[in-house]
C-alpha cells in the first residue's frame, strides 16, 4: 500500500528519516467466509452467495488468532465474501479487539442497516472499508444488483454517524474512470476519513476482466488527480487519508510529480520512499483464505503455502523452502526485463508479480501494470 498522505507531509513538513522500522508481523487479509450477497466483476475470491463447505470453524479461527498474535501480527483485515455474513463476526471481532490487534472490516457495505449498526460499532473497529466503483449505476453495474451503491452509501453514512472511521475503495477500470472526479468530491461532502484507489490486479474475476484494465495513460491521470487532490485536502487542512495498492509504481510516478512540483523537496521525498520500499508481498502482506490455506496475499489465492489447520502460520510464513516465498523476501527481487533495468526498483520492489505470472507464466519478469515511460524508469 502506498500512503499518499503521508508521504505528501513530507512536503510541506519534512521529518528526519530515521532508522527504517520493520513490523514485528505481516499485516494478515483473513477472509473469514466466501459467500457474498453480491457477484462483482473484479473480485479476486470468486465469491457467490452459497455456502462454501469447509471453511474454518470459530474456535478453528480463535486457535489461529492466538498463534498470530503470539508471531506479533499486528493487524487483522477480516474479509470476505462478505464478512457480515459469517454468523460470528461480531464475536471474531469482538476477540480480535480484546487482544489487542487492530482490527478492519471490508465490506460491501449492503448488508450495514439499522438493524446491525449497533453491534458493528460494539466491535470497535477500527476502520471499517466498503467498496465503491463509481457513483448510481456505474457500481450497479459493477456489482451486477440494483440499488447496491444506496445501499452501500447508506452503511456507509450509518458507520460514519457512530463515529467509526469509515473508508472508500475503487477500483480503476475504463468502465468507471469516468467517476473518478464525482467519487473523490462525495469523499469530502460525505466526511469520509479514507479512500484507497485501486489498480486491477489480474487475480480472480479481475484475472478473467483484464482487458477492461485502464489504459496506462488512463492511470496517470487519474494518479494525476488523485495527487492534486490530496495535496489540496492538505493546503485546506482537511484530515483525509489517500491511499493506493496493486501498483507500486505508484511511489515512483508520485516522485516525478514531486520533481515537477516541488523540486526542492524531490531529494527528501525520493529518500523517504526508498525507505518505505515497495511491494511487501509475502514480507509485511498475508493472506488466509476461508479454509485456512496462506498465501503471499490475497491476489496468490491460486499459490499456497500451507493450510493453518495442519501448519502453524508462524511456522509457515518464516518458511522460504517455497520458491516464490524465497523470491518474494529477496532483496532486490529477481525480476527481469523492465523491472530488472529499472533505476527505482529500491522503490518499488519489483510491483506486482501476479501480473507478470498471469500474462507471462513468469512470476520474475516485468510488471505489465507498469505505467512508467522507458524515460521514467532510466
Amino acid at each position: 500500500m502506498f500512503r499518499i498522505s503521508q508521504i505528501m507531509q513530507e512536503i510541506a513538513a519534512p521529518t528526519p528519516l530515521g532508522p527504517k522500522r520493520n513490523p514485528p508481523g505481516p499485516v494478515v487479509i483473513w477472509n473469514l467466509i466466501r459467500r457474498c450477497n453480491l457477484t462483482c466483476k473484479h473480485c479476486y475470491s470468486i465469491s457467490a452467495d452459497t455456502h462454501f463447505p469447509g471453511e474454518l470453524t470459530t474456535a478453528q479461527v480463535a486457535t489461529v488468532m492466538d498463534d498470530l498474535k503470539a508471531f506479533g501480527v499486528p493487524v487483522l483485515i477480516l474479509s470476505g465474501g462478505e464478512p457480515l455474513l459469517h454468523p460470528d463476526i461480531y464475536d471474531i471481532a469482538k476477540r480480535a479487539r480484546s487482544m489487542g490487534f487492530y482490527v478492519a472490516l471490508s465490506s460491501n457495505g449492503t448488508l450495514i442497516d439499522e438493524d446491525n449498526i449497533g453491534r458493528i460499532a460494539e466491535c470497535d473497529f477500527n476502520y471499517v472499508g466498503v467498496s465503491l466503483d463509481g457513483l448510481g449505476a456505474t457500481h450497479d453495474k459493477f456489482r451486477r444488483q440494483g440499488g447496491a451503491f444506496a445501499a452501500s452509501l447508506k452503511g456507509i453514512r450509518l458507520c460514519r454517524d457512530r463515529g467509526l472511521k469509515i473508508g472508500v475503495r475503487f477500483t480503476l477500470t475504463q468502465d468507471n474512470a469516468h467517476d473518478l472526479p464525482g467519487l473523490l468530491k462525495l469523499v469530502e461532502d460525505e466526511g469520509i476519513a479514507r479512500f484507497y484507489f485501486s489498480h486491477l490486479n489480474y487475480a480472480g474475476r479481475g484475472n478473467k476482466n483484464r482487458r477492461d484494465d485502464a489504459r496506462h495513460q488512463l492511470t496517470r491521470q487519474a494518479m494525476d488527480l488523485l495527487f492534486e487532490t490530496c495535496w489540496d485536502h492538505q493546503q485546506r487542512g482537511l484530515e483525509k487519508e489517500f491511499t493506493t495498492g496493486n501498483n507500486d509504481a505508484d511511489g515512483v510516478y508520485f516522485l516525478h510529480w514531486v520533481r515537477r512540483r516541488f523540486p526542492e523537496r524531490a531529494a527528501h521525498v525520493e529518500a523517504k520512499l526508498r525507505q518505505w520500499g515497495g511491494n511487501a508481498s509475502g514480507v509485511n502482506v498475508a493472506n488466509i483464505d476461508n479454509l485456512g490455506n496462506v498465501h503471499p496475499d490475497t491476489m496468490w489465492w491460486h499459490h499456497t503455502l500451507g493450510n493453518v489447520l495442519a501448519r502453524p502460520f508462524s511456522q509457515i510464513w518464516p518458511d522460504t523452502t517455497d520458491p516464490l516465498m524465497a523470491g518474494l523476501k529477496t532483496h532486490p527481487r529477481p525480476v527481469k526485463g523492465r523491472c530488472g533495468a529499472c533505476a527505482w526498483l529500491a522503490i518499488c520492489n519489483g510491483n506486482t508479480r501476479v501480473r507478470a505470472l498471469q500474462l507471462t507464466g513468469d512470476a520474475w519478469a516485468e510488471d505489465p501494470g507498469c505505467y512508467l515511460s522507458d524515460e521514467e524508469i532510466a
